[in-house]
């Protein structure tokens, strides 16, 4: 058995393929984590964490210091060159960190490129005859099934296998990426942890005059509906069934894009071919902490999603008092139950959208009642600190196995 003393430094390495600048919900999970973890008092944790990451753009420290994690980033600033070369890489620069850092644990988020540096040194460290260090594997994929099966020629759901194959405890952020797991194979322990929310961000008043300043901002006039989303415009997000389904609903109801991503300038177009330039507004990426802001001037929040591994922005919405239209796929069903915390519509289906829509608007009763039953729901399961939380039993769980 391993037990760490109250003073011995528990040491982590997380293997991330992007990291601060680049932003997404893995890359906020990480962070407030290990905020939490590493500011707890020295009889309760001191754990310290270190990270491996693409460079990806040339202008970033190879080396720096980000909240919590000491961050090394690889390669010479290109995109394509650094992810594919990151494995490589980064098993030297593993093998040269645990000399001195005595790492118990490797933490890698997402199947990913970064990660298989962990399990190539693991594979190496076994051929010299030193032992394994425990992996921990996150999983946050929202990709589709056909995704993960048959791109790059099979090779992604060919990594998913080997990464299972050696993970010693696996988490997800949803039941249904648990699930998929093991339908790939994997045959060990998994812990259901999901990704949460800053409830101090989200769940603040906003004041009358940022939310007048917001509104002439977004030209909302009286009687308007702002209709909001937030995240990557990719196909999977299925923002052009939104505008779709405007054709559907009164000229008076808007919608408010938050995100950017390639597929923007093609859902301006399909705007602009149906008519409804005007009640499109793209407003590409705003802060997270700015968030709120808009929220408190929208009134539904709306992503049909065509796949989804768990959704944070879902959460970040209904913690807001947002009542939340989305799909029944992938983890949504965890935390959402229709007309309860949420309202469901069909993936793919412009004409279930607008009647979802259609439905909020006209029954206040069941909107103020999704509104208070999905913000309850948050509060109880979806704070940061109660995430870390558990990530801190699973960590302590390695320590003394």
């Amino acid at each position: 058995m391993r037990m760490a003393t109250n003073n011995a430094k528990k040491r982590i390495l997380i293997f991330s393929t992007a990291y601060h600048p680049f932003v997404g919900g893995a890359e906020v999970s990480i962070k407030e984590i290990t905020d939490r973890l590493a500011g707890l008092p020295a009889q309760a944790g001191d754990f310290e964490f270190d990270l491996i990451t693409a460079k990806l753009q040339k202008d970033l420290l190879s080396v720096e210091k980000i909240g919590k994690i000491t961050v090394y980033r690889l390669g010479i600033g290109k995109t394509l060159w650094d992810k594919v070369f990151l494995p490589f890489q980064g098993v030297f620069k593993v093998w040269k960190l645990q000399k001195t850092r005595n790492y118990f644990c490797f933490w890698t988020v997402m199947v990913s490129f970064a990660g298989g540096a962990g399990y190539i040194c693991n594979i190496l460290r076994k051929l010299t005859g030193k032992k394994k260090i425990p992996m921990v594997l996150t999983l946050q994929e929202g990709d589709s099934e056909s995704h993960l099966n048959y791109r790059r020629a099979g090779l992604i759901d060919l990594s998913w296998r080997m990464a299972l194959w050696q993970t010693d405890i696996l988490t997800g952020l949803s039941n249904f990426l648990l699930q998929r797991a093991y339908k790939k194979g994997y045959k060990g322990k998994s812990v259901l942890v999901p990704n949460g929310v800053d409830l101090s961000v989200f769940t603040k008043e906003v004041g009358q005059e940022v939310k007048e300043k917001i509104k002439s901002q977004l030209n909302k006039k009286e009687g308007d509906i702002f209709l909001v989303t937030t995240g990557r415009l990719v196909h999977k997000n299925a923002n052009d069934d939104v505008i779709s389904a405007l054709v559907n609903l009164p000229k008076n109801v808007h919608f408010i894009i938050i995100g950017k991503g390639d597929l923007g300038p093609k859902l301006q177009k399909q705007a602009n071919d149906l008519g409804l330039s005007d009640r499109v507004k793209s407003l590409g990426l705003i802060p997270n902490a700015d968030l709120p802001k808009y929220f408190s001037v929208c009134d539904i929040f709306i992503r049909p999603s065509r796949s989804e591994g768990f959704g944070i922005s879902f959460i970040e919405a209904m913690a807001a008092g947002l009542p939340v239209i989305a799909t029944p796929v992938g983890g949504i069903v965890d935390f959402i139950d229709d007309k309860e915390t949420g309202i469901f519509c069909s993936p793919d289906n412009p004409r279930s959208i607008a009647d979802a829509v259609t439905l909020l608007l006209n029954e206040s009763n069941l909107r103020e009642h999704i509104r208070e039953k999905a913000k309850a729901r948050v509060v109880e399961r979806y704070s940061w600190s109660y995430i870390a939380h558990q990530m801190k039993e699973i960590f302590d769980k390695l320590l003394t196995d």
